[in-house]
């Protein structure tokens, strides 16, 4: 009835206080005004629908059948306006929408990431999340497909992408993961090992060339001399440790993969200079998105309270 009028939506709601209190002046009280500006208004509202909405009896107002139709149409109205009103600041405040997250297959295995998930999640319940894992590179190309708003990464120190901004969580050593039958493994009396003594041992290489914990391997053992030797390469950090557990070779991984046991496994600290990851959150580099904007504040103020003295300067 209402929606195609061009009507006051104060007036609306003046007419409602009225309707509701049965009484002028305790309307007026109740919306702040004076009783005679609100009998005004109403007066002005019957002018424009060209109706009487309400008649006087001897303990104030009540309506007629021409306010008893209007009154459930004028709630609806106004709680639709409501509605909209609070929808759209929550959407201005980041507070409602769609956010799609990304991640390397490594990173939901860091406690921080599933962690500032829930959080967020709690903070920001209207707030669609889509999760996805991909490969490094892969999700790179998501960005520039405008398929992804924000992906952690387990990045080393090189990765650079000019359209992105890339801030540091948390800085992560790289440890040995070792079959439970290597020498090295077996010497319960040294927690670490040198990577110069794993050479002649073949590496299980996680993800292709181009992609962080594959090339932070291979630049970690040319810088302790030698080159690495390939004997396979896995998809997946899981898979890489199955096939460490299955004696297939050794493997570089982030020091908090060392939460995940698994049988056949042992790991070591590295002795000496020690190759490090980055856990990292990205963004498309001048994204106003509010959505984006209150989950990169959210994770990082998560991530300051995990690690308590992490600088968080964008990479």
């Amino acid at each position: 009835m209402l929606f195609g009028m061009a009507m006051d939506l104060k007036r609306l709601r003046y007419f409602v206080a009225v309707a509701e209190e049965g009484h002028v002046t305790r309307a007026a009280e109740k919306v702040g005004m004076q009783q005679p500006a609100l009998s005004l208004q109403i007066k002005a509202l019957e002018r424009e629908l060209d109706v009487q909405l309400f008649r006087r009896i001897p303990r104030g107002v009540e309506l007629t059948s021409a306010g008893e139709a209007l009154l459930a149409d004028a709630k609806a109205l106004l709680a639709h306006r409501d509605r909209a009103v609070e929808t759209t600041r929550r959407a201005a405040r980041g507070a409602q929408g769609r956010l799609w997250v990304g991640m390397t297959p490594t990173a939901p295995f860091h406690p921080l990431v599933p962690r500032a998930i829930r959080a967020y999640r709690q903070s920001f319940p209207l707030v669609s999340l889509a999760l996805e894992e991909a490969l490094s590179n892969e999700l790179i190309e998501r960005f520039a497909k405008d398929q992804m708003d924000v992906a952690f990464f387990v990045r080393s120190s090189s990765v650079h992408v000019e359209t992105l901004v890339v801030s540091t969580l948390l800085e992560e050593p790289m440890i040995a993961a070792l079959p439970s039958l290597h020498p090295m493994a077996q010497n319960r009396r040294s927690p670490t090992v040198h990577l110069r003594d794993l050479a002649s041992d073949p590496f299980i290489l996680i993800g292709p060339p181009g992609t962080s914990i594959h090339d932070e391997t291979v630049a970690a053992c040319r810088a302790a001399g030698f080159n690495t030797r390939v004997g396979q390469q896995a998809p997946r950090i899981t898979s890489t440790l199955g096939l460490v557990a299955g004696g297939m070779g050794v493997a570089l991984v982030p020091g908090f993969m060392q939460n995940m046991r698994m049988d056949g496994v042992v790991y070591r600290r590295l002795k000496g200079p020690q190759p490090k990851v980055f856990l990292g959150l990205a963004s498309r580099r001048g994204d106003p998105s509010p959505v984006v904007r209150q989950f990169l504040s959210l994770v990082k103020r998560v991530a300051k309270k995990y690690s308590g003295h992490r600088d968080f300067t964008a990479g």
